[in-house]
């Protein structure tokens, strides 16, 4: 089983790593927020241990973002939150699985282990979870490809393309793409629309439009012959 570990206290993710290790599991660690989107998305694990206290970006931008982008890999969030509301909150973010800290290493290993056999049970698709008129999402790579083969997309437009793709048909505002686009970055909202302007041109050739809706943000819908 691997297992991406997202946490930012070296002792921690040392003790963590090495208690895993010789529990058989694989793991790789990474203590930034900004760079555990490129970690995930690099080799997809089967489970994602994430902190939310995290530099660059805390732990719920990353799920957030990691969701958006279609990622699906099982998350357990581990915390020193544990309050009622900040669980809530990351569920309702997209975890599987919230332990708060202090805990038994004991019970952390067995729902890892649950939530990675949870995932192995989950319906996979042939090129990823997100399919759309033709386009799907490489669930290893994060690739988009059209009919199979992956389209040439810059890195912004493909990840604005894989944040729609994941809610086809429905509204995605400019601001949480922005989140998507641009991570960690300070730009304003508008800065998406010449992002938006290269994937349109992109997808001409395809099936699938890209539809700006004023005031709500933009959305891809089939075309019609």
């Amino acid at each position: 089983m691997k297992l991406l570990l997202i946490e930012d206290n070296p002792a921690m993710q040392a003790t963590l790593q090495r208690s895993f290790e010789r529990r058989g599991i694989q793991v790789t660690t990474c203590g930034d927020g900004a760079r555990a989107l490129d970690r995930w998305r690099a080799a997809v694990p089967d489970v994602v241990l994430l902190d939310l206290s995290l530099p660059g970006l805390d732990g719920l931008q990353v799920l957030t973002r990691a969701r958006a982008e279609g990622l699906r890999t099982p998350v357990l969030i581990l915390t020193a939150r544990g309050t009622v509301g900040d669980r809530i909150l990351g569920l309702n973010s997209g975890a599987d699985d919230y332990l708060p800290k202090p805990f038994d290493l004991d019970e952390l290993e067995a729902r890892i282990r649950a939530l990675a056999r949870r995932g192995e049970a989950a319906p996979r698709a042939t090129h990823g979870a997100d399919s759309f008129a033709g386009l799907s999402v490489d669930a290893g790579s994060g690739a988009v490809c059209l009919d199979g083969a992956p389209l040439e997309l810059a890195p912004r437009e493909a990840a604005m393309l894989r944040a729609l793709l994941a809610r086809p048909g429905q509204a995605l505002a400019k601001e949480r793409l922005v989140e998507v686009v641009f991570p960690g970055e300070d730009v304003q909202p508008d800065a998406i629309e010449v992002v938006a302007y290269r994937l349109r041109k992109r997808l001409a050739a395809t099936a699938v439009q890209l539809v700006t809706l004023r005031g709500l943000g933009y959305l891809l819908k089939a075309q019609t012959t």
